[in-house]
């Protein structure tokens, strides 16, 4: 990879939505551990009443230390480091929030001019897709740009996905346009659990956050709870044949890929599959639902 990259030498904003984008919770748990264990503060927020439809984005009701109760609106927050921070993770930047309900084009040009102003000059988008993976196999990543430039550098491939997309798309088609390379990591979850977090697919996009921006980002307790999740999936499958049965075809499948993580392009062809079951057009409706599921964990 070339030191002179800039997602290895320069300002780098690393993106991830709850929603759509976010299957098991996983961009944005990465988004989370980042913000969490690197110096950052709130650089920039969007107000919440411009582009959030409160029926599907519902506001929720918390209890603060003080034990005062109060209103959370969904919002989008942009977070940049601290201004003594120095070394791996200086250079990094966060966008963290949910899916916007309305609005993507303005929502967009907001975010972009963000990002303008504080000089970013690479942004990483993470996202998470249900897929037919086992969770006993290394969680898939795909890896992708739709910068010539960003793709010779960094040896990745371009998506070649049509159909429906998520903010995602919108803003690094936005970014490319304002000339701020973008590159996109997605990793596959086990479509099974798709009513838990997945901290395993966590892990496995920070690490390979960690391969292109040049940061070094602590686990916290991932790695424990990577473990248990896998452990506790285990224990729900030695309980219901079918889905041990289920589990051991999908494994099978898994294991005929030469290498211990599929291959780029059978990876894009999940992240197309998942797409276009999101958009409903196999006939499994919206949410590309199997017709049988296993109990989630």
């Amino acid at each position: 990879m070339p030191e002179t990259s800039k997602f290895t030498s320069g300002r780098v904003l690393v993106v991830a939505f709850e929603g759509w984008n976010d299957a098991g919770e996983a961009a944005s748990g990465a988004v989370r551990t980042l913000k969490e264990q690197l110096e950052m503060y709130p650089i920039a927020e969007v107000d919440p009443e411009d582009y959030f439809d409160y029926q599907f984005n519902r506001p929720t009701v918390a209890t603060d230390e003080d034990g005062a109760r109060g209103i959370v609106w969904p919002s989008v927050t942009a977070y940049g480091p601290v201004s003594h921070a120095e070394g791996p993770g200086s250079n990094v930047y966060l966008l963290l929030g949910s899916e916007p309900s309305r609005g993507w084009k303005t929502f967009t040009s907001e975010i972009i001019e963000v990002a303008e102003d504080a000089e970013i000059t690479g942004i990483v988008f993470l996202g998470a897709m249900l897929a037919d993976v086992p969770h006993t196999r290394p969680i898939s990543v795909f890896v992708s740009s739709d910068n010539s430039e960003v793709r010779e550098a960094l040896g990745v491939e371009r998506s070649t996905y049509e159909g429906p997309v998520g903010i995602l798309s919108i803003l690094a088609h936005a970014a490319d346009e304002a000339g701020i390379p973008t590159l996109s990591i997605w990793a596959s979850v086990p479509h099974y659990v798709h009513n838990a977090p997945s901290p395993k697919a966590t892990l496995a996009l920070i690490e390979k956050l960690e391969e292109y921006v040049a940061v070094v980002i602590p686990r916290g307790d991932l790695v424990e709870e990577s473990a248990a999740w896998e452990s506790g999936i285990d224990t729900l499958a030695g309980e219901d044949e079918d889905m041990a049965a289920y589990i051991e075809q999908l494994e099978q499948a898994r294991d005929t890929v030469d290498s211990p993580e599929a291959s780029g392009e059978a990876i894009a062809q999940e992240f197309e599959q998942y797409l276009r079951k999101r958009d409903g057009k196999d006939g499994r409706g919206p949410a590309g639902d199997e017709p049988w599921r296993p109990p989630a964990v």
